[in-house]
């Protein structure tokens, strides 16, 4: 029998988060400083939301920013709250889970990101780029 190695083996586990209280100009700092495009919103160790480059640039005039550009427009994000624009119901999966399981939800849903939570606490994310990596790797 095959092996398919369990997510946590190819998860990300030093997560950049933020919470709910926080303002969407240190979201867009931290999306390009850390050239990521999800982060998980929690309540301490527990996810509460989902916020993506891409629910950000929907609100937003950011996309005429220069991805280089530390400076952004404040005013537009302003007007919105984290908890206003993250996606809330959040799909999750178990460090348990193999890599086929998550790469089936990904491909069904058509995310691109999936946080990973163990006894209720956020302990890593997995995206479609961590899936690729692994896929080279095995050729």
């Amino acid at each position: 029998m095959r092996y398919i190695p369990p997510i946590s083996e190819i998860m990300t586990r030093n997560i950049i988060a933020l919470n709910r209280d926080d303002d969407l100009e240190t979201a867009e700092m931290l999306f390009k400083r850390n050239k990521i495009r999800h982060i998980p919103v929690v309540a301490g160790d527990v996810i509460v939301g989902m916020l993506s480059y891409s629910d950000l640039m929907r609100i937003s005039f950011a996309d005429t920013v220069y991805e280089d550009e530390d400076n952004v427009d404040t005013m537009v994000y302003n007007m919105f709250t984290i908890d206003q624009v993250m996606v809330k119901n959040v799909v999750t999966v178990p460090s348990t889970a193999t890599i086929k399981e998550v790469a089936q939800i990904l491909y069904e849903k058509e995310f691109h990101a999936l946080p990973v939570v163990d006894n209720g606490c956020l302990v890593g994310i997995v995206t479609t780029t961590d899936l690729i990596n692994y896929l080279l790797k095995q050729l």
